[in-house]
């Protein structure tokens, strides 16, 4: 006496099934030992990392029209929303942009 065909067909799809779900698994899993994303630093409450603040206005049209004619004049800028303790849009340029963006708004 053997086993029965219908039973060896049921365990092998059920192999089959489990193989492709742990497959599955492996790949799509959310992995705990990749690096999360970083923190806030301490040292940047602003968040704004390398760029530097040049002016701040009240709307963003504003902040708009001062960022272009900082690009016109090709210096690199881009607008910061308002923080919960500041009232205004930011205009913010890279360091080495500073005296010039400053040079160009007053």
């Amino acid at each position: 006496m053997g086993i029965p065909s219908g039973l060896v067909e049921l365990g092998g799809s059920l192999l089959a099934i489990g193989l492709v779900i742990a497959l599955l698994r492996w790949t799509f899993d959310t992995n705990t030992t990749q690096p999360s994303p970083p923190s806030d630093d301490p040292d940047d409450p602003m968040g704004v990392g390398l760029l530097e603040q040049v002016s701040e206005v009240p709307t963003e049209s504003a902040a708009q029209v001062l960022a272009g004619r900082l690009r016109s004049e090709g210096v690199r800028a881009t607008i910061a929303k308002p923080a919960a303790d500041s009232p205004g849009y930011r205009v913010l340029v890279f360091p080495q942009d500073v005296p010039v963006a400053r040079l160009i708004l007053h």
